[in-house]
């Protein structure tokens, strides 16, 4: 069995702890008020980009989050928080260097004796998340996770609604899917797009992402019969009419429609979380990359953390 197959499906415990974590290390995390900088790389800048749009949603402050190499070093933040799984990534690394002594640098890491853990002024080390394949999935969903729990969300909900998603039949059969378009509005956009990386990374396949109110502003012109539109959070009016007219399949997971097992479990409560969904997506992207006979462990071009020369 891939690796990927045991850290997708120990995502329910691992937010459970990330619960328990986030009251230990409240005094590491941005306070009320605080402007705040949020970076990583790929998968990383990803839950940056959720984590900011949450914070800002919940009044907690201006929130923004960059690639690491794209930080503008020239602004003032009350804090930087760094996401990095192996903490060797060298644009977080590099960045968090030189603002030692400017600005107060907090790291989420999955190995403690790595230079991103030293580095940084504090590190909140998440050990229990770390993963051994390059297709990253835990790390990121449990730090999200912990970053929610922070901004006093409670996390039962969540972790109840990861349980299903584990286990849960796919909502379409991978195999009968040329290409797929990840849709999201404010804070799932950065799901979508990590939906699609994950598409990309694992199975070297066609996926897109947008916010969903821009994807009737050009990308739409792609949706055919045998493509995907996969939406996380809330929808725009009128977005399941024009992609049903298109041919394309639609999966949410706050309508019936592809989604039955989830859609069904779903009815008379609250609807399936995001979070949650994102893990169905996971699974439909080691399932596309089982289908094309390759290891969703070892994609190609790719390692666990890129190392620049």
């Amino acid at each position: 069995m891939a690796y990927v197959h045991a850290e997708i499906e120990s995502q329910p415990d691992c937010w459970r702890r990330a619960a328990e974590l986030a009251a230990d290390v409240r005094a590491d995390l941005p306070a009320p008020g605080e402007r705040v900088a949020v970076v990583g790389c790929g998968t990383s800048w990803f839950m940056a980009m959720a984590y900011a749009a949450l914070r800002e949603q919940a009044g907690q402050g201006e929130t923004d989050a960059f690639q690491a190499s794209e930080f503008p070093t020239g602004r003032r933040y009350d804090r930087l928080i760094g996401i990095t799984r192996s903490g060797t990534t060298t644009e977080v690394v590099e960045l968090l260097d030189a603002l030692r002594g400017r600005t107060p640098t907090t790291v989420l890491v999955g190995d403690p004796d790595s230079p991103a853990a030293q580095l940084a002024d504090t590190s909140v080390l998440m050990p229990f998340a770390d993963e051994r394949s390059v297709v990253q999935t835990r790390f990121a969903t449990t730090t999200l996770a912990l970053l929610r729990a922070h901004l006093g969300e409670n996390l039962d909900a969540l972790s109840a609604d990861a349980e299903v998603a584990v286990r849960a039949p796919l909502p379409i059969d991978p195999t009968s899917i040329e290409q797929v378009t990840f849709l999201g509005r404010g804070w799932t956009v950065g799901l979508a797009q990590e939906a699609a990386l994950k598409c990309r990374e694992a199975a070297t396949f066609w996926a897109e992402a947008y916010p969903a109110m821009d994807y009737r502003h050009g990308p739409i012109s792609i949706a055919a019969p045998g493509r995907l539109v996969w939406a996380f959070g809330s929808l725009p009016d009128g977005l399941p009419e024009d992609v049903a007219a298109t041919g394309a399949a639609f999966v949410h997971s706050r309508t019936h429609g592809c989604r039955t097992v989830l859609g069904n479990w779903a009815a008379g409560r609250n609807p399936v979380d995001p979070m949650a969904d994102l893990i169905l997506a996971q699974r439909f992207a080691v399932a596309l990359a089982t289908s094309r006979g390759l290891d969703p462990d070892a994609p190609r071009h790719l390692t666990r953390s890129v190392v620049l020369a």
